[in-house]
């Protein structure tokens, strides 16, 4: 509930780092991640064509589906569906809700190097396996990052993988109290710092977003 909130006719997205209007100095960025947006769209709504230039977007859909236009045509992306799109020197898309609700999580990440010809492909992760990369940096054109996402049953743990930097987003469900934290439900956030292990239990089905940097 500390995350930002933008609320538009038809739509509501809570943001974890500073975004447009709102800034907090210390809610900036963690490592190459600068944005993380949990959005949430009504049948429909969503974003008329607008433009990106010289940033990565990450798009997971939680739930319902999200359809998305660009220069290429029009295409349907349900839930668990992964999309990275490289902008490269600049894209122009659009998305917007399907037929009922839909939720989002759309990350947005800084590239190695600025301009180049834009890119995109979408992936469905077999999630029974565990804890997934469903994206790395030769995807992602960032050097050092993964991107892993796991389906957590009911009194499941899990290890996180080490890295110098990791953020781990509570999707869906809720973890157990932990030494790092209260309880933390969808929507919550861990962000670690170094590479001791650390441990997560699922106290309800739960869905983890975790992003791993080597910088």
């Amino acid at each position: 509930m500390d995350r930002f909130v933008t609320r538009e006719p038809g739509r509501q997205t809570r943001h974890s780092f500073s975004f447009g209007s709102s800034y907090d100095p210390e809610r900036v960025s963690f490592g190459p991640l600068f944005a993380l947006n949990d959005d949430l769209l009504g049948a429909g709504a969503g974003y008329d064509a607008h433009e990106h230039a010289d940033v990565v977007l990450v798009t997971w859909v939680v739930s319902g589906a999200l359809v998305h236009e660009d220069d290429s045509g029009r295409v349907t992306q349900p839930a668990g569906e992964l999309a990275i799109t490289r902008a490269g020197a600049g894209i122009t898309h659009s998305e917007r809700s399907g037929d009922g609700v839909t939720r989002f999580v759309q990350a947005w990440l800084r590239p190695a190097e600025p301009g180049g010809e834009p890119f995109r492909r979408t992936t469905t992760p077999d999630l029974r396996a565990g804890l997934v990369v469903v994206a790395d940096e030769a995807d992602l054109g960032v050097p050092g990052a993964t991107y892993r996402i796991c389906d957590l049953p009911e009194g499941a743990s899990l290890t996180l993988p080490d890295a110098p930097q990791r953020y781990v987003f509570v999707a869906t469900g809720a973890l157990t109290r932990s030494s790092l934290a209260e309880p933390l439900a969808a929507g919550d956030a861990f962000e670690i710092t170094g590479d001791h292990e650390v441990t997560v239990t699922a106290a309800v089905p739960t869905q983890l977003l975790v992003w791993s940097f080597d910088a």
